[in-house]
């Protein structure tokens, strides 16, 4: 599909530095006290090899780091870490009898020491899958914190990044699907459809708005109305990608076809990688569209009102956050803060409930419109930081559907010792209210949901609410 990721990917790099912010190591000299690693500057130079000396770097660095590091049972990572490298083994046909946990008892530094004995006497059997089961061992235990905000970044391993570096050219099937901004397929609705075409293999074996997807590879994207792995198919990686098979239904003619689209790179429409697109609508509405809060975004924002508010009265305002992956929360509250001065618009808490709020920025001008913002699943993190503060102080009203539920807070980056970086919250994300979104997201007012009946006629139905409330007589 690739559309989503190929846009967003332009800004992706940008955005993954956005939304994380250099962190000072804290204090402390052993590695129990999370001082053993630091914020990178600047871009790190060339990975070495990932050993356990850097998964022992990567485990105390969660566990004096991370928001709920404190309070965490370490023993869920060392389990984790110890999973994945046991089915390494079993996917290698490698298996030793060496490879067996060993007790744990709470003690962070004794566990860790008895895991990296047992760690070396596996790997010794194996030295050939030492890199590899060092690798896996580290992401098992990032995976563990079950954090949508953490990562393992290999920055400069570029070998399965998409090709962004072609000005101009995006990189996938070709087109959006419904369910692509749903960072958790377990949330999707059926049925999956396509939403936008723009261009490649897609364009070329013509494709259109509003075709269901009925298979993908011969399997279903849905069963018993929930999502299936099928679905990630349609975002294929660099460079591996195989060509992915569909049975598509147009339900406009009642035709059923089979299509085999090769990923591969085609020509953005240029419009999608601005960050702000802006115009008028009914003579008096300005529609802003914020696809990203990267650097300046809500300057942006603000000069595309002032544009369109020249030699007119304007009565409304349309921010369109529909697809909007986050990015930077100082451009998030600058953006909110052109709407209300002197509030609280988010929380920032470590496990033991000390809490930094994040208040207006008051020397932004206020807008004084009204406000309608349109959201969508794939609106998330400093997005949902904009839609939950319009929510909880009323600022305007939100329509489409719950936004992605991706709010575990700001990450924050840390070097390790093979020029990998891990990135994780230092604190977590509240509300206005000091109401938990992680996972669970923020409901519109008016549920507008995407239909195929819509999109393939070129319709956009939570738009239209917009402009009826926006039109329509005072609440």
């Amino acid at each position: 599909m690739s559309a989503a990721r190929s846009a967003a990917a332009g800004m992706a790099l940008l955005l993954a530095a956005a939304c994380t912010a250099p962190a000072p190591p804290r204090g402390g000299t052993g590695p129990e006290s999370g001082a053993v690693c630091a914020a990178p500057q600047g871009r790190p130079p060339a990975e070495t090899p990932t050993t356990i000396d850097v998964v022992e770097q990567g485990y105390f660095c969660i566990l004096g780091n991370y928001y709920s590091g404190a309070t965490l049972d370490a023993r869920s990572l060392l389990i984790a870490g110890f999973v994945a490298l046991t089915q390494e083994l079993n996917r290698n046909g490698r298996d030793v009898p060496e490879a067996v946990m060993p007790p744990l008892k709470g003690d962070r530094k004794a566990d860790w020491t008895a895991f990296e004995a047992v760690f070396r006497k596996t790997t010794a059997r194996v030295p050939d899958l030492s890199t590899k089961l060092a690798i896996v061992t580290l992401e098992g235990m990032v995976a563990a914190l079950n954090d949508n905000h953490a990562s393992w970044r290999h920055e400069a391993n570029s070998s399965k990044r998409h090709p962004d570096h072609y000005d101009g050219d995006g990189y996938g099937l070709g087109f959006k699907a419904n369910a692509e901004g749903d960072r958790n397929l377990d949330v999707a609705v059926p049925p999956l459809f396509v939403t936008t075409v723009e261009g490649g293999a897609a364009r070329k074996a013509g494709l259109r708005p509003g075709d269901i997807i009925e298979s993908i590879n011969g399997m279903p994207p849905f069963l018993d109305g929930k999502a299936t792995p099928a679905i990630a198919a349609l975002d294929p990686e660099y460079p591996e990608a195989r060509p992915v098979r569909l049975r598509l239904l147009r339900q406009s003619t009642g035709r059923r076809w089979n299509v085999s689209l090769k990923p591969g790179l085609y020509p953005r429409d240029l419009a999608s990688l601005q960050v702000v697109q802006s115009k008028l609508l009914d003579d008096s509405i300005a529609y802003v569209r914020v696809r990203g809060f990267a650097p300046d975004a809500a300057d942006r924002a603000f000069k595309a009102i002032s544009r369109l508010r020249t030699g007119r009265t304007l009565t409304g305002v349309v921010l369109d956050l529909r697809g909007n992956n986050g990015g930077l929360v100082t451009e998030s509250t600058r953006l909110l803060s052109a709407f209300v001065h002197g509030k609280v618009t988010h929380h920032l808490c470590t496990v033991d409930d000390k809490c930094e709020s994040l208040r207006t920025d008051d020397t932004v001008e206020l807008v004084g419109l009204p406000l309608i913002v349109l959201t969508d699943r794939g609106c998330a993190s400093a997005c949902e930081h904009v839609s939950s503060t319009v929510k909880d102080l009323r600022l305007g009203r939100l329509v489409g559907t719950r936004t992605a539920g991706v709010m575990s807070g700001p990450a924050q980056s840390f070097l390790l010792g093979n020029n990998t970086v891990l990135a994780f919250p230092a604190r977590h994300g509240l509300g206005t209210d000091r109401e938990e979104i992680n996972l669970i997201g923020v409901p519109p007012d008016h549920h507008v949901p995407p239909t195929p009946q819509d999109a393939a006629a070129g319709r956009d139905a939570a738009l239209a609410k917009a402009l009826a409330l926006l039109n329509g007589p005072p609440r």
